[in-house]
């Protein structure tokens, strides 16, 4: 929720006077992200659930009390917003993706998307205890597993290659949204809703801590559920971005020393992230050219077959979605150019952790009359999505591969000898040789057909931070 108030703090004039010990006293984490140009650089932003703070630290029963979320264990990842800053200079747009998204968890399955963390880190931590794992170990190591089962779960669904990942927990919010002296807000009607606390009048109206946090957590009583929870998180985050640039923050070295007291205790980001860099590069950020939008939806209504109530999604849709805002298209292939298999050769490289599949992969091209190239474990950068490497993305035996795996992105990689065809597949990988019985671009896999029509939800206007005042909302 309040991640992109931290990109704000390092851009704008204060911090580059205490930015080196900012950065010295922040919570990393080792995520090897990046290596794959779309275009865009790409930050994930995720707000969880933790009863912690960023530095694995219990809060107190004081802090607790003040968030008014109780006091049990949780790892939810309930606020996911990836942020596209295209290269070519235009504005940044923050891009929501609902929690009950229903889309495909390495590791685990077709999955709400804010049970990747959570789920993933259960599973691993109890896998490390039970291999005598000390607790303290064992909680680090599931906490990366988690990030990084998120991390490759968002990439699935928007067809992207995360380059930066920044986290908060509710302390955090509750830190930044005080340290600024509040955020103006607008509701359309008053509010009286106990399960999130939530209890103001119709109008516009300053928030502060706990209060704040059940403002952007309500989504019981509103009439899209999460969808219009979104809509609250993102009018709160443009309402803090514009409140931290102001003259009154911006000019007070007391509200400056407490913001950066609670980055420091409150927020994760990536430990490859050069921030003083990445902050040179961002004037627009600083500006306030923000946009907050959100992915198309389906359904806001779906029941999977066991029951469960999720938010249907269309990958593919998401996927053209998502890249036309860094003004490009996704090349799936799905325009196949007429190519003899057999004078294209094609290098397999295993990166999902399922072992045989490259060889697998390769076996189902030679059997499709592609040479039979290099077969091995991918040795370069890691990454989330499979995809089709060749100097030049637009080659015609680059996309007739793309499409052979069942609409696979191809994408440009200067390395490569000009001919070259490399495939990289990553734990997302369900075409041609897979084995899978299903296709994470299927929006149908495993969601019950309720025999009514679907309650989709495409994007809506985008809520800009460089707005002045508050944008009223539900």
């Amino acid at each position: 929720m309040a991640t992109l108030s931290v990109l704000v703090l390092v851009i704008t004039g204060f911090a580059w006077r205490s930015v080196d010990s900012l950065e010295s006293n922040l919570a990393t984490t080792r995520l090897g992200l990046g290596g794959v140009k779309d275009g865009a650089v790409d930050i994930l932003m995720v707000g969880t659930d933790s009863r912690t703070d960023a530095h694995g630290n219990p809060l107190s029963r004081e802090e607790l009390a003040s968030l008014h979320a109780g006091d049990a264990e949780a790892d939810n990842t309930d606020t996911i917003v990836l942020v596209r800053i295209p290269s070519n200079g235009d504005s940044a747009t923050a891009i929501s993706i609902p929690r009950d998204s229903y889309v495909k968890v390495p590791g685990i399955g077709m999955s709400k998307i804010n049970a990747a963390f959570g789920a993933t880190k259960a599973t691993e931590k109890q896998k490390l205890l039970n291999e005598g794992t000390p607790e303290a170990d064992a909680d680090r190591q599931a906490t990366q597993a988690g990030r990084e089962a998120l991390i490759k779960s968002v990439a699935d669904l928007t067809g992207i290659t995360v380059d930066h990942y920044a986290e908060i927990g509710l302390l955090g919010f509750v830190l930044l949204t005080d340290a600024v002296g509040g955020v103006d807000v607008c509701l359309n009607n008053a509010v009286d809703e106990p399960m999130s606390g939530a209890k103001f009048p119709a109008g516009e109206q300053t928030l502060t801590g706990s209060n704040a946090l059940s403002f952007v957590r309500q989504r019981h009583d509103l009439q899209r559920g999460d969808l219009d929870r979104i809509v609250r998180q993102q009018v709160f985050m443009a309402s803090l971005v514009h409140q931290v640039l102001s003259a009154k923050t911006l000019s007070n070295p007391g509200k400056l020393n407490q913001l950066s007291a609670a980055v420091q205790r409150s927020v994760v980001l990536d430990e490859d992230w050069d921030i003083i860099g990445f902050a040179r590069q961002l004037q627009n950020v600083a500006g306030g050219q923000v946009k907050f939008e959100t992915i198309p939806v389906i359904d806001i209504n779906a029941t999977t077959d066991y029951g469960e109530s999720i938010v249907q999604v269309d990958p593919k849709a998401v996927h053209k979605y998502v890249a036309s805002l860094a003004g490009e298209e996704p090349d799936t292939g799905s325009s196949t150019p007429t190519v003899d298999p057999s004078t294209v050769t094609v290098d397999v490289s295993n990166d999902s952790g399922i072992g045989g599949l490259a060889a697998r992969v390769s076996e189902t091209l030679s059997a499709e009359g592609y040479g039979h190239g290099v077969v091995g474990n991918n040795t370069g950068t890691s990454v989330s999505t499979s995809r089709v490497l060749a100097a030049d993305a637009d080659s015609a035996a680059a996309k007739s591969v793309a499409a052979a795996l069942g609409g696979v992105q191809v994408v440009g990689d200067s390395s490569l000898p000009s001919g070259t065809v490399r495939v990289v597949i990553a734990a997302d990988y369900t075409g041609p040789g897979s084995g899978s019985a299903s296709t994470s671009a299927d929006p149908t896999s495993g969601i019950l057909d309720p025999g009514t029509s679907p309650t989709p939800a495409p994007p809506g206007p985008a809520i800009d931070a460089s707005s002045k005042g508050a944008k009223c909302v539900n």
